[in-house]
């Protein structure tokens, strides 16, 4: 039996902002997000694209993570999808930004 994966995701919007996510789905989801069919935040700031997903064994630890980077500042957002750990870790350690 596989084990089914969930994923963290990070859209970056057509007017700049960032919307974070998770699903079971990615590529389905990525998909819905640009033909509107999810509504509210992305569905006026179309077209949208996946820049950032991580996975994670199971919906608890995705939903958790989601919920973690939804709080974060855009700097701790663009370092995390840079992949920078030493300025996410000093991010996290000024906790002001």
């Amino acid at each position: 039996m596989s084990q089914q994966h969930f994923h963290v995701y990070i859209l970056y919007c057509s007017d700049g902002s960032y919307y974070v996510g998770h699903t079971d789905q990615i590529e389905v989801r990525e998909s819905q997000h640009n033909s509107g069919e999810l509504g509210g935040w992305t569905k006026a700031r179309r077209p949208v694209q996946l820049i950032w997903s991580e996975p994670f064994g199971d919906r608890e630890d995705a939903f958790a993570a989601e919920r973690q980077i939804k709080g974060w500042s855009r700097a701790k957002k663009e370092a995390l999808i840079a992949g920078d750990w030493d300025l996410l870790s000093q991010l996290s350690r000024n906790r002001q930004t």
